[in-house]
């Protein structure tokens, strides 16, 4: 008969077992191959997308997604089952992405052929490790393969609408900081006449760098700090808005700088390194409603 005692050791064992060098290296090599055609035959593309600041992150993301996968290790590896039918379907949902990114037609263009190839490997990295590990664990680090997402460029399409919208929204409260504050000025489209300067709001001063890197910091502090998916989507949304206000509140800044200290604020260390200060004058009240989501959900636990 078998004891409790015994019915734990064994549980550890195979916890161990599921754990061990061959199944993470076997995983390791499965997961280097597609890598490795993409960097074989995309590389140009790769390229230059690591070298554009709306995709300079997409190195760090894989190694966040691994590190999530250690810390959570306990969790995860003790959910280990055969392998299943979702393993087995991103699998090949992931070959076939490659496959169209690889050889499809050039009228997709580089980046979203780039996309298409990215979006591929991430499916692929997902669906091997449930193969590997079985659905149920995969399941419990669905988090950090989700968090993989964020390494496969915005289709061009999808990245102008996203521009132009931070644009508008960007020209939009700008202007309604000047107003608000007295600084005359006319305004034509995105295009600001002010005193002794004229400045215009071009898509290069869209933001999208800082909130792109905003909502993934945003979405990190979802995962630690809260567990409803409701409170996580209410915070994920607050980016938006933030994200508008804090680079309309950068074009006020260095204008109104400009006008009244000094016109190098418009080109120097405060317009080209100083996003920084924006970028935590947007991420305090994300902290600050964070704080208040957990405070109520410690509240609806006491309910």
């Amino acid at each position: 008969m078998q004891t409790t005692k015994d019915i734990e050791l064994t549980g550890t064992v195979s916890e161990s077992a599921s754990m061990g060098p061959g199944r993470i290296a076997g995983y390791s090599l499965a997961a280097m191959l597609p890598l490795a055609v993409i960097a074989t035959t995309m590389w140009p593309m790769l390229d230059t997308a690591l070298n554009d600041g709306t995709t300079s992150h997409i190195p760090l993301i894989p190694l966040v997604s691994a590190w999530f996968i250690f810390a959570e290790r306990r969790h995860i590896f003790s959910q280990v089952s055969p392998a299943g039918k979702i393993g087995v379907l991103l699998t090949a949902l992931g070959l076939i992405c490659m496959a169209i990114g690889e050889f499809g037609l050039e009228s997709l263009g580089a980046q979203n052929r780039l996309s298409i190839s990215l979006l591929g490997l991430a499916l692929i990295w997902t669906g091997v490790f449930g193969l590997f590990w079985g659905d149920n664990a995969l399941k419990a680090a669905s988090f950090p393969f989700e968090f993989l997402f964020f390494m496969i460029p915005i289709p061009s399409a999808v990245l102008d609408n996203v521009i132009r919208f931070l644009q508008v929204g960007s020209a939009d409260t700008a202007a309604a900081m000047f107003q608000l504050s007295g600084v005359p000025f006319l305004r034509h489209g995105f295009e600001f006449a002010l005193p002794g300067v004229t400045i215009q709001v071009a898509q290069e001063c869209s933001g999208i760098r800082s909130t792109l890197a905003l909502l993934i910091v945003v979405v990190l502090m979802c995962h630690l700090f809260l567990r409803t998916f409701a409170k996580k989507a209410l915070l994920c949304i607050l980016v938006v808005p933030l994200a508008v206000f804090k680079n309309g509140l950068r074009i006020f800044t260095l204008s109104v700088l400009s006008i009244y200290v000094n016109p190098g604020f418009l080109t120097g260390n405060l317009h080209r390194r100083g996003g920084i200060v924006f970028f935590v004058a947007a991420l305090l009240p994300l902290i600050l409603a964070l704080s208040i989501l957990r405070k109520t959900e410690g509240a609806d636990a006491e309910l």
